[in-house]
């Protein structure tokens, strides 16, 4: 699969795609809200994970663009997010996104919700633990 990792946290974006690419994923990268516009449209990613707080716009704007896009309102869109304000978790639902979850992120956890938004089967536990 093709997952677009839309976050400014570098360091994280490196942490999930070495986690992914772990998975046999191929990762893209964008970093503000602009470029995730730019490259979901360009290279249609099969999953986006998207952070609520980047550069150049706020991820719940981005989310209604790519929802509102025909190229790119198919994509299920995993949210990520260091605020713990529910009234985010809601919102971003009611937007579009598939899943919502807080940072820090677990690595088995992110990978099931992967997995789960995608409709890949689970993983073997041995591989969620590793």
């Amino acid at each position: 699969m093709k997952i677009l990792i839309a976050d400014d946290d570098k360091e994280l974006c490196q942490l999930l795609s070495a986690i992914l690419r772990t998975q046999g994923h191929e990762v893209l990268f964008a970093f503000d809200a602009m470029q995730t516009l730019t490259s979901a449209r360009n290279n249609r990613p099969d999953v986006i994970v998207l952070d609520i707080n980047m550069p150049g716009g706020t991820g719940v704007g981005a989310l209604e663009k790519l929802k509102i896009n025909m190229k790119t309102s198919a994509i299920p869109v995993l949210v990520i997010t260091a605020s713990t304000a529910e009234l985010h978790s809601s919102r971003m639902k009611q937007i579009g996104a598939a899943e919502f979850m807080q940072k820090p992120l677990d690595a088995g956890e992110f990978c099931e919700a992967i997995n789960r938004i995608a409709g890949l089967p689970a993983m073997p536990t041995s591989v969620q633990n590793g």
